[in-house]
């Protein structure tokens, strides 16, 4: 699909930040210099088209009552499908990727702190039959957001930052009901409509201004990170996808950590628990237009970073499982 300067600036918008207002294609208009209705027509095509994925809300699964982790495990080759089957199937791995290298599988997976994560882990691991099964928890994020920007005037807008140590989950206490009611319903890829907000408070039989008061409550307390639309990469030319894990001296990771999410290349990035297996400990994940570009940013990130990229591991994507929104019940 051809996509034009139009479209390019409404992916730029889109992906940072979508209007939580009752006519947000309203508001969208206001930017683009195009009617409403003509960013309606333009989002459903570029849904369609398989580019934008979904429009919906970022939560954040500690406020949630859940802890997450990424896994990591060695399958053989006539198990992948049928693993990548099972695991993609889960309702709680948001990603599930094939990548190069022995440890094969690796995938994103959360669960109620009321379960036992590592049990977790290993339930699955013996479900796909895997010969090595690696549990790597982050200890620390310091960048998490997805930005694929395309050439247009607002190209330039940063990938939500954040920095600070992981919480323990602990439950939903601090949840209302009200606040319960509004994230389980909100959980949803947005209807075109002009007014999207009515039709989803109208599930609730809840007053629109109201709800979205309640979705500006959220944001406020860190409880959903942003409200926005999430894109294939791949469909936008970002073809290269790798994992970059480093080996860091653990008073240095701070400082490289902090550095490596300065990069606008650069989606994620934490500082991981390590293993007898899997020593890495700063965990990043690349993106560019191909690998040889990706190779060259990764360089730049071991220049500026102070990072031996011999003591690191580059693992390509050579296959996307799974990439969603976890639906977290509250």
């Amino acid at each position: 699909m051809e996509i034009d300067n139009v479209d390019r600036n409404l992916l730029n918008i889109i992906q940072s930040v979508f209007p939580l207002s009752r006519e947000p294609f309203s508001l969208l208009e206001l930017s683009l210099d195009i009617p409403a209705v003509e960013v309606i027509d333009r989002v459903a095509r570029l849904k369609t088209a398989g580019i934008i994925r979904l429009i919906g809300p970022v939560l954040n699964p500690q406020e949630m009552g859940y802890r997450t982790t990424l896994v990591a495990a060695e399958v053989t080759s006539e198990k992948l499908d049928m693993a990548g089957q099972v695991i993609s199937g889960h309702p709680l791995v948001s990603h599930c990727y094939q990548r190069d290298h022995e440890l094969n599988l690796w995938f994103t997976l959360a669960a109620p702190v009321t379960a036992n994560l590592e049990d977790e882990v290993r339930k699955l691991g013996n479900q796909i039959k895997s010969r090595t099964i690696l549990n790597l928890p982050a200890i620390k994020t310091f960048k998490i957001g997805a930005f694929f920007g395309n050439e247009g005037k607002d190209s330039n807008l940063p990938s939500p930052v954040e920095s600070g140590k992981i919480d323990l989950a602990t439950g939903v206490d601090h949840l209302s009901t009200v606040d319960r009611a509004v994230i389980n319903t909100l959980q949803q890829d947005l209807p075109l409509n002009e007014r999207p907000f009515d039709s989803i408070s109208a599930e609730l039989k809840m007053d629109a201004d109201e709800f979205l008061g309640c979705c500006h409550s959220l944001l406020r307390r860190g409880i959903m990170r942003r409200f926005s639309a999430s894109v294939n990469h791949n469909k936008l030319g970002y073809t290269a996808n790798a994992m970059v894990c480093w080996q860091v001296p653990s008073d240095l990771v701070d400082t490289a950590g902090k550095k490596v999410s300065t990069f606008s290349e650069v989606s994620h990035c934490y500082e991981r628990q390590t293993n007898s297996l899997w020593p890495y400990n700063l965990f990043a994940m690349v993106h560019a237009h191909n690998k040889g570009n990706c190779r060259a940013v990764i360089d730049r990130i071991c220049l500026e970073a102070g990072l031996d990229k011999n003591t690191g591991v580059i693992l390509f994507s050579s296959r996307e499982l799974k990439k969603t929104r976890v639906r977290y019940k509250v």
